[in-house]
């Protein structure tokens, strides 16, 4: 078979070694292979780096293996043409797994052209990424303290959700206050409702009428600080991530022009694909990547199954919200007729 590549090497990552495998010709012209075994602390990925220049290495390939792929990648990206694949798709020969072995296959793929890389945005895009994922996390970490907060107020019999729409409200945050400070009076914490809530005065009094102890109080003062400390670190990412995405203002404007897509999921969206839409010859191939269109499975003339792939699960989070989204609350869309 044709080798492509005259240099080149391949690296087996793990969390605590690198195993590395390089082909280069000889002095006589011949093809040799080189190995060696590299820590993963930097001193010895700077190692890493060195060894690979000397040998005049071109093109380095290395598989996705959890997160230990990252400071590897991130250290030698500026210095040679990276590849990160798949592991699923240089699967080597079963029964014949090593660490060598693994290095030595992955290395004789790259050097006959036969592998595809994955897409690694460039590092601001990768940054934007951290904040974008970080700020979902925290967001999801905050509608289960909220979670918490509900089943604990069931179980002091406080049925203030069945009353107030949201219990987190302003009004609401009044009336838990007071019950964390000891003041359970119904009729006193029912006068701290505002506007259209005091129509529900009556049906408020029964629902503050409960069995809220000191237990409780200690409970739900630390649920709400615990909230109000979220909620402060959310606000804190959503302006860093909105000063980071200002040179792609007139993107996002664009992408909020799609039914169903609001500002924080026009953000995930372009910190999940990146601004430069070149690498995807069409809407077909994009969709294809994010592993949102139907599989395709076919076998003797039947096909089995079109369930998706797993793809990248905070892309794909993003944009199931936005055609939810699109299909319930917006008019004269195609969401919306099916």
């Amino acid at each position: 078979m044709e080798k492509l590549l005259e240099r080149c090497a391949a690296l087996d990552v793990h969390k605590r070694q690198v195993t590395a495998c390089a082909h280069v010709p000889n002095r006589r012209g011949e093809r040799a292979e080189l190995r060696a075994e590299f820590e993963t602390m930097t001193p010895d990925l700077l190692a890493l780096r060195d060894w690979l220049k000397g040998l005049g290495v071109t093109h380095v390939a290395m598989e996705a293996t959890g997160v230990y792929w990252k400071p590897v990648y991130y250290l030698l990206e500026d210095d040679f043409e990276l590849l990160l694949v798949n592991a699923s798709h240089v699967n080597n020969v079963p029964g014949r797994k090593t660490d060598v072995a693994d290095a030595q296959w992955l290395c004789e793929l790259l050097e006959h052209g036969l592998l595809r890389a994955s897409f690694v945005p460039p590092k601001p895009i990768r940054e934007l990424r951290d904040l974008t994922r970080y700020r979902k996390s925290l967001v999801w970490e905050r509608q289960r303290e909220a979670n918490r907060l509900q089943k604990l107020l069931e179980d002091a019999n406080i049925k203030l959700a069945s009353v107030a729409t949201r219990v987190l409200g302003a009004s609401g945050r009044a009336m838990l206050a007071e019950l964390c400070e000891g003041r359970n009076d119904p009729e006193a914490l029912a006068e701290l409702a505002p506007g259209k809530l005091r129509r529900k005065l009556p049906a408020l009094r029964r629902a503050l009428t409960g069995r809220f102890s000191s237990h409780h109080a200690l409970l739900v003062s630390q649920l709400l600080s615990h909230i109000d400390y979220l909620d402060e670190a959310i606000d804190a990412l959503s302006a860093e991530i909105e000063e980071r995405l200002r040179p792609f203002e007139h993107k996002l404007e664009l992408l909020t022009t799609i039914p169903g897509v609001a500002e924080r999921t026009a953000e995930v969206i372009m910190a999940e694909l990146g601004a430069d839409m070149q690498r995807f010859p069409d809407h077909r191939h994009l969709a294809s990547w994010a592993a949102i269109c139907p599989g395709n499975e076919e076998s003797a003339g039947k096909r089995k199954t079109g369930k998706t792939r797993k793809g990248d699960s905070w892309l794909r989070t993003a944009l199931i919200e936005a055609a939810n989204s699109a299909a319930g609350r917006t008019r004269d869309t195609y969401l919306n007729a099916q």
